[in-house]
Formats: structure tokens, C-alpha cells, sequence
């Protein structure tokens, strides 16, 4: 009888990937700050999230199993290079490229901006809606959430159309989900449960 193998569950995936990605942003975080450089890798995390959003190259790249070891870790020096970023986070990205860990780099820029807002007595919101926040909006919403949570309040807004309407704000493990879609939904359900 072989060795059997079994399903690998994707929450455990998921937190495996986290917790790489929280190993690297502590290193990282700790050096940035014995270097007193954190404001140079917060630009550095801001630009690469940026990058990561827009180019769909970039996700490949940090995915892609058929890229070698050897082009992923010379392209994400060159962009690295590029963009200009911190030495201590493009030596990270080096690394984690040639340990081929670069998949875990949306959870390591997650983990570096709760470092970064947490080392500043900030609390950082994601916050997702259907049509791009104006600063009037995004300002009044912060203002709300500083009131709710006690802490200074960054928003890091992203836009998802599907939302139709609304706003789904998450602020550390709270979820508040004002979207229409959410709202829709929860009336499907209701009329099942009387249908």
C-alpha cells in the first residue's frame, strides 16, 4: 500500500501562507526599525501594493509555479530596483523569491501595514465599495471610525462594483457590511424561509 494522500484544506493553506508571510514582515519590520527607515518601507509597501493591484505580470510572476526560481528572483530584483524600494525589503523579496515564497507577498504586505499602523497607535480599515471613495467621504468615514474604535483610523479603500451600493468595512477582526449585495441577499433568504 502507497502513501496516501489526502486533501489539503484551504483554510489550512491559507493560514500556512499567513504565517510565512508574518515570519518575513517581523524580520523585515524589526530591521526597518533598528534602521530606522520605517516611513522608507512604508512608501515601499504602499508602491509594491500598488503594483501588485494594477499589474497582472506582477501577480503572475509571484504565482506562476512554471517560472523558475532563478527568473523569478532576476525579475523581482529589477522591479525591486525599479521601483526603488528600502534595501531591507528588497533583499527580503530576493529571499523569499529564491526560498519560493514569493506567493505569500499579498499577506506579507498585509502583515507590514498592521506592523507599521499598529507601531504608530494607528488602526488600519479595509474598506471595499462600489464607486471609488471621495477624500470628503473617506475623511468622514475615519472620522466615524476613530469614534467606534478609540484609535486614529487609516482607510485603505479598494473598489468592487459588484457591491452595486453600500460599503463592507473590515477594522481588525469586525466586519460591518452596509452593501446592497449583502442586503439583496439577506432578503433572498427571507423570502425562501416564507416561500
Amino acid at each position: 500500500m502507497g502513501p496516501r494522500i489526502g486533501r489539503v484544506d484551504v483554510s489550512e493553506a491559507a493560514s500556512i501562507s499567513a504565517q510565512i508571510a508574518e515570519r518575513y514582515a517581523t524580520a523585515i519590520f524589526e530591521i526597518a526599525k533598528e534602521n530606522k527607515n520605517l516611513d522608507g518601507l512604508e512608501s515601499g509597501v504602499n508602491d509594491l501594493a500598488g503594483a501588485l493591484d494594477e499589474s497582472d505580470d506582477l501577480r503572475a510572476l509571484i504565482q506562476s509555479p512554471m517560472i523558475s526560481r532563478e527568473e523569478q528572483g532576476a525579475a523581482i530584483v529589477a522591479i525591486a530596483e525599479q521601483m526603488k524600494l528600502a534595501p531591507v525589503l528588497r533583499k527580503s523579496l530576493a529571499l523569499m523569491a529564491e526560498k519560493r515564497r514569493l506567493f505569500v507577498l499579498p499577506q506579507l504586505i498585509r502583515a507590514l501595514r498592521e506592523a507599521l499602523a499598529d507601531e504608530r497607535g494607528v488602526v488600519t480599515a479595509e474598506v471595499a465599495s462600489a464607486k471609488a471613495l471621495t477624500k470628503a467621504q473617506s475623511e468622514k468615514l475615519a472620522a466615524a471610525l476613530k469614534d467606534r474604535v478609540g484609535k486614529d483610523v487609516t482607510i485603505h479603500a479598494t473598489v468592487d462594483e459588484n457591491l452595486i451600493g453600500g460599503l463592507v468595512v473590515k477594522v481588525g477582526s469586525k466586519m460591518i457590511d452596509t452593501s446592497i449585495r449583502s442586503k439583496l441577499s439577506s432578503l433572498q433568504n427571507a423570502m425562501k424561509e416564507v416561500g
